[in-house]
């Protein structure tokens, strides 16, 4: 009835097909993946100042400005070509987690079988867990980068190569204050200690807390660019966190800390993504999102 009267005044209603509306919802989170991608980058500041100079043309435009519009042609014209050289770090970090995305993995393991292994043994977990906690306990400051599937070669060969078996009593030595390893990140592939004294990328990502140190924005940043899982131990308070996917999760408890390594110890098939999306990560009661902090947490560390 709607539509015969619509028809009958002249009203045409398009019609919707269902891949009119898939192609609608890509679109959407394509642009709002570009939108928060501005806004967590520095990307931000240069979009503001984007929208100032098209203000300006608009303006231009109204009142007939030649001068000023052909100077705006031509800016513009060269200005795509300058983006990509000014932003190549961000978009080079953007294509990567688009390339370590879950949907890819599961499309491309279609038909497969699942296996079940394990990245490392029980007993590294509970080392990992124990020497975290001891070191927190004497406010010694540690930075543990777990590989997983994405190599860390080019930050290892930033350190010192070590390829040793993992041990509390060789993390607890290797953080002593004053001593030769202590400064700097270790890598840890499987039940090795592969390298020390590591150099991380630091986060620029403005949303995370300002009392945030070098330390804990080397392990945000080296989550940023792969998919490893950080220990940080802050040397102000000796409180632990962990960083992954960006994220950091500040103040957890040696529970939180097992449960964690448990997950990320079972190696599955990349196109096996069920444990991923049901980990501790995302189910913890703990967790509040990016970068939720106490009031009586750590500054500077």
């Amino acid at each position: 009835m709607i539509s015969a009267y619509l028809d009958y005044y002249g009203f045409n209603l398009p019609s919707v097909q269902p891949t009119d509306v898939v192609e609608i919802c890509i679109i959407t989170y394509f642009i709002y993946q570009v939108l928060l991608w501005i806004k967590n980058t520095r990307a931000w500041m240069l979009f503001r100042g984007i929208l100032i100079i098209l203000g300006f043309l608009l303006l231009a435009a109204v009142f007939q400005m030649n001068t000023i519009l052909w100077l705006g042609e031509k800016l513009f014209s060269a200005g795509f070509v300058a983006l990509i050289i000014v932003f190549q770090p961000e978009l080079r970090k953007a294509l990567e987690q688009l390339g370590r995305s879950n949907v890819f993995s599961a499309i491309a393991s279609l038909g497969f079988s699942k296996s079940m292994e394990q990245r490392f043994t029980d007993r590294t977990v509970s080392d990992l867990v124990m020497a975290s906690f001891e070191m927190g306990a004497v406010k010694t400051g540690a930075l543990i980068v777990i590989e997983k599937t994405d190599p860390l070669i080019e930050y290892e060969r930033t350190g010192i190569s070590l390829d040793a078996v993992l041990t509390r009593q060789l993390l607890i030595n290797i953080f002593e204050k004053n001593t030769p390893l202590h400064d700097g990140a270790v890598i840890v592939r499987g039940d090795r200690v592969v390298s020390a004294t590591c150099y991380l990328p630091l986060s620029d990502n403005m949303e995370l807390s300002k009392e945030l140190g070098t330390r804990h924005r080397a392990a945000v940043g080296i989550s940023e660019v792969s998919d490893a899982v950080t220990i940080v131990v802050s040397e102000e308070t000796g409180s632990i966190s962990i960083a992954r996917d960006g994220e950091l999760i500040r103040n957890v408890t040696d529970e939180q800390l097992q449960e964690e390594l448990k997950q990320l110890q079972k190696l599955e098939d990349s196109g096996s993504t069920e444990q991923q999306t049901r980990s501790f990560w995302e189910r913890g009661p703990w967790h509040a999102g990016k970068d939720k902090t106490n009031a009586d947490d750590e500054s500077g560390s």
